[in-house]
């Protein structure tokens, strides 16, 4: 593969990054370097260019070299446009004409094209668009971080733009929206993107943004050690530098928010005889002469500091190096801090992974990326970023209980794991592989397997690799899951344990389903089921008549779908019959869904499971007999219900096999995936297709 990559914002160049010296060089470049060095491991990748802008900078003659070489697989390519000074990504879109035009005289020259563009940032999104539509090159698009969430940031927030701002803001979008229609596929960094962010654009389609979260070479700050260079640099700062330590490191951007810890810290007397604050916050010399945003951000937190009278207790060192930061971490980590991300949004949490990995619990923004790593690794806890308060509290509960704070110290080694570049690259590079080739379609199947997800295909690592090999010499049976889960979670997890690709996905509790297309990669919502069970949804008179039910926990924002309010109860079933009963005295028509003893679901009448896999096994025209289901709980019941080949795993819970619905149901021996390859099998061998009934035998 020959895989080309376009990115223009910020300064870009292959050894010793400038990170902080602009508002826009940062944690991008750090992915971007990351990820085409761990690509050039792959034997299969032969070349690959990063194409970015030159300009002239002062004090070095980097940014403005026509080719840098970094192996011999990997170049940056620069092209010079018409202004030859370094630009803010505000002020790029001028110059994107003239850069196309030399990106595309510079590809007409070339013998070998590359087989894949992928675009980092709206304006390289432009980029490749238009060399898409000149040259054929299928383009992959990250948004690393996207204006309709600084659009509505700002709304939130009671913050205007003035009306220069708002022109550069309303362009950018605009551009998103034409890239985001027109990318072949788009790579997204967590749940919070993929499912949130995306979708506030009108040219969203979730079946082509793939989660892939970024990997990161960790083991510089799994090996941290103190440096007493970097001890002095701080020390100086600080009466009692023993104390545990607040630490947090980001551009004095203002989406990084840095002003609310230090906010947070300044009215908390608790907090701050409790720790101190550290806050790395770039590199300056002068701030009168740097960049606006930079200046005004960092203004903020000297008056700040000076407001609450912080000296001594606050360190803000002006200069620090790259190789600095993982010292700086095991400053903090022999101090048994605690590391703090207060971003409005953070797009993935890259200094989540490295603090995690020197051994530092994190406290961390509950919007964007922080949600996956927290739930994946268990290594911190989430806070709104809009409340000051919130911060100092969970600063100061994870700083007073040392169990709970050696508890998520000791998680960061399942972030290192979790965290890794040739993970990514491996699910990356199949994408664009299978994007590429030409499959033929697969033979009509004669049979179909739909299995639950959590604790059914999956719980059990050696089951799952035995499911893979079992459903490579199932030829004629198509394979789908259905699963509480929304669909980029679902797909996320099967890629992440290594499951075939579904041809058909019923996700969030049967409320939506996606077929997989012909290209293999890319999948389209069944939008005929959506508006079939969408004409008796009422949703906010749902919300409305629940609202006084004190004993209902609404389940986070992702957990709440277009077709799918999603609740948190612990033990008690008795409350899923009075939530019917409520809604029945409202005149309300919905399905109440209760499982795994503490998931309450809430969806339209004529949506579940059994439902949604009846409405798949019509589309496919398949007789009932040759539907295969799988499932544990309570809210696979209505599909085990409904099909008569069901198949109950062996670690079930909700005590199904007590229900008498369920008499014609296979109970396997074995568990989780291999307890669906044996139901599977008992199904083949004693049901024929061609018979309106099925043998009722249960194991």
């Amino acid at each position: 593969m020959y895989i080309m990559h376009v990115a223009l914002q910020g300064c870009l160049r292959g050894q010793q990054v400038e990170y902080g010296i602009t508002a826009d060089t940062g944690g991008h470049i750090k992915y971007l370097l990351e990820l085409v060095g761990a690509s050039s491991w792959d034997a299969t990748v032969q070349r690959i260019d990063i194409v970015t802008r030159a300009f002239d900078m002062p004090h070095t003659a980097s940014y403005g070299r026509d080719c840098e070489t970094i192996d011999d697989k990997i170049r940056i390519l620069r092209f010079r446009t018409p202004c030859p000074d370094y630009l803010p990504k505000e002020a790029l879109w001028r110059e994107l004409p003239a850069f196309i035009e030399a990106l595309d005289d510079y590809l007409d020259t070339q013998e070998r094209k590359p087989d894949v563009l992928h675009a980092h940032y709206a304006d390289a999104g432009k980029v490749a668009m238009v060399i898409k539509s000149r040259h054929g090159i299928p383009y992959l698009f990250t948004a690393h971080s996207l204006g309709r969430i600084k659009w509505q940031a700002c709304h939130e927030l009671h913050s205007l733009l003035d009306n220069d701002d708002m022109k550069t803001l309303a362009r950018r979008i605009e551009c998103e929206e034409e890239v985001i229609e027109r990318a072949d596929l788009i790579v997204a960094s967590s749940r919070d993107e993929a499912e949130v962010q995306y979708a506030a654009y009108d040219a969203y389609d979730p079946g082509k943004i793939r989660i892939i979260a970024p990997g990161s070479d960790l083991r510089c700050f799994r090996e941290a050690s103190s440096d007493a260079r970097v001890d002095e640099m701080l020390n100086r700062f600080l009466k009692a530098p023993e104390k545990p330590v607040l630490l947090a490191i980001a551009r004095p951007v203002s989406k990084k928010n840095l002003a609310s810890l230090v906010t947070a810290y300044g009215e908390s007397k608790a907090l701050q005889e409790k720790a101190n604050l550290i806050v790395i916050a770039g590199n300056r010399k002068d701030i009168a002469t740097l960049e606006g945003e930079i200046r005004d951000n960092l203004e903020e937190l000297l008056y700040l500091i000076d407001k609450y009278d912080l000296y001594g207790s606050v360190a803000y060192p002006k200069q620090h190096a790259s190789c600095d930061i993982p010292a700086i971490y095991a400053f903090a980590r022999k101090r048994k801090g605690v590391f703090v991300n207060p971003a409005f949004n953070e797009p993935f949490g890259l200094t989540l992974l490295e603090a995690s990995a020197a051994g530092l619990p994190v406290i961390a923004t509950d919007s964007g990326g922080p949600n996956d790593i927290v739930e994946r690794c268990g290594n911190g806890v989430l806070v709104n970023p809009h409340s000051p308060n919130a911060i100092a509290t969970a600063a100061l509960e994870l700083l007073s209980n040392e169990p709970r704070w050696q508890r998520y110290a000791k998680a960061g080694a399942s972030a290192v794991a979790a965290y890794d570049w040739q993970a990514h690259v491996a699910q990356y590079h199949e994408l664009i592989r299978r994007g590429l080739e030409r499959i033929p379609p697969r033979a009509r199947a004669t049979s179909l397997l739909i299995s639950d997800i959590d604790n059914t295909l999956l719980g059990s690592e050696k089951a799952a690799a035995a499911f893979c090999r079992w459903r490579n010499t199932q030829v004629a049976m198509g394979f789908g899951v259905a699963t509480g889960r929304s669909f980029h979670s679902a797909l996320n997890v099967l890629e992440q344990q290594g499951m075939p690709s579904p041809e058909v996905m019923i996700t969030s509790v049967g409320s939506e389903i996606y077929y997989l297309e012909e290209n293999r990669v890319t999948y389209r919502q069944d939008h005929e089921w959506a508006r079939l069970i969408g004409q008796d949804w009422r949703p906010q008179t749902i919300l409305d008549a629940l609202r006084d039910m004190v004993e209902l926990t609404s389940q986070g924002q992702m957990e709440q779908r277009p077709f799918k309010l999603s609740y948190l109860i612990k033990n008690q079933p008795s409350l899923a019959t009075k939530v019917r009963e409520r809604l029945a005295s409202c005149g309300l028509r919905a399905s109440v869904i209760y499982s795994h003893g503490r998931y309450l679901d809430i969806l339209p009448p004529g949506a579940s499971k059994g439902k949604a896999v009846e409405h798949v096994r019509r589309h496919y025209g398949l007789p009932k007999q040759a539907v295969f289901v799988a499932g544990d709980s309570g809210n696979d019941l209505e599909m085990l219900r409904t099909m008569p080949c069901a198949i109950i795993v062996a670690n079930f819970s909700d005590d199904l096999l007590d229900d008498p619905t369920l008499t014609h149901g296979y109970f396997a021996k074995a568990s989780h995936a291999q307890g669906v390859i044996e139901g599977v099998t008992y199904f083949q061998q004693h049901v024929s297709t061609d018979k309106s009934t099925v043998d009722k035998k249960v194991s």
